[in-house]
């Protein structure tokens, strides 16, 4: 689901980093309001994620 959201084109943010969750806010790509929200333990996605706060970071 998160990389469908940036191949869009629209951005991502961390909101919490738990020891057993990522909390996601997914954002609109022009305003960057808050559209939708992910949570997940899914190794994947932490992978994916990295160290990264936001979709939009080198």
């Amino acid at each position: 689901m998160l990389r469908r959201w940036e191949t869009s084109g629209a951005v991502w943010q961390v909101l919490d980093r738990g020891p057993a969750r990522l909390e996601i806010a997914l954002l609109t790509c022009d305003a960057g309001e808050q559209v939708g929200r992910l949570v997940s333990a899914e190794p994947d996605l932490r992978e994916h994620v990295g160290e990264r706060t936001r979709s939009d970071e080198l």
